[in-house]
């Protein structure tokens, strides 16, 4: 039963995360700022990894599946993820230091999706978090610790694109339109390199 609640919730997490990439897509056609291109490359690669955890997850539900298989399949998930997000941290971090723009057009979007997925991933993090603790499965475990990340970046980056909103194209707004980019790219690093380390003391 708790293993079918665990599925579920990562369903609802994936589907609720699934229109965020495709609205921001849509809102960087109207102008960018290198926060709103950062937020926008986290969520995409949030959305892989989330799509890649939820597979390996029902899979290792299977009945007929071995423990050998679960624990290869696992690394295999977590390498592809760590790399993943590690690549998407490092290319958020070329935008911080090399971007120029500073536009609030579309801004208004991103920072609905930005204060939204702030709640949303709120309340995934607590219920990722029991769930772990009533299974005592990793894979939730992790998802725990994902949506806690998930939830501090958005904080991050809502203050960031209210400032470019509010002081369109001064100093102050482009240098925590700046700020709000490389913080997420660290922390997307960070995760990334975390993930990878686990996956080979896991080996």
């Amino acid at each position: 039963m708790k293993e079918r609640s665990g599925s579920r919730t990562m369903l609802m997490s994936l589907l609720m995360s699934a229109p965020g990439p495709i609205i921001l897509g849509v809102g960087l056609t109207m102008g960018q700022s290198a926060t709103q291109v950062a937020d926008f490359t986290r969520r995409t690669a949030e959305l892989l990894a989330l799509v890649i955890a939820y597979a390996v997850y029902m899979l290792t539900l299977r009945p007929n599946s071995s423990p050998e298989e679960n624990h290869r399949l696992e690394r295999l998930s977590n390498l592809v993820v760590g790399s993943t997000i590690c690549l998407s941290g490092a290319v958020m971090l070329a935008l911080a230091l090399l971007g120029r723009s500073n536009n609030s057009e579309g801004s208004l979007l991103a920072l609905i999706i930005a204060a939204l997925g702030m709640i949303a991933n709120s309340i995934f993090w607590l219920r990722y978090t029991k769930l772990s603790r009533e299974t005592g499965n990793t894979i939730l475990a992790v998802q725990g610790r994902l949506y806690r990340g998930k939830a501090l970046v958005d904080i991050c980056v809502t203050g960031a694109l209210t400032a470019v909103i509010l002081l369109p194209g001064s100093p102050v707004s482009g240098l925590l339109d700046r700020g709000g980019s490389a913080v997420v790219s660290i922390y997307l690093v960070l995760c990334g390199i975390r993930t990878i380390g686990e996956n080979s003391k896991k080996g």
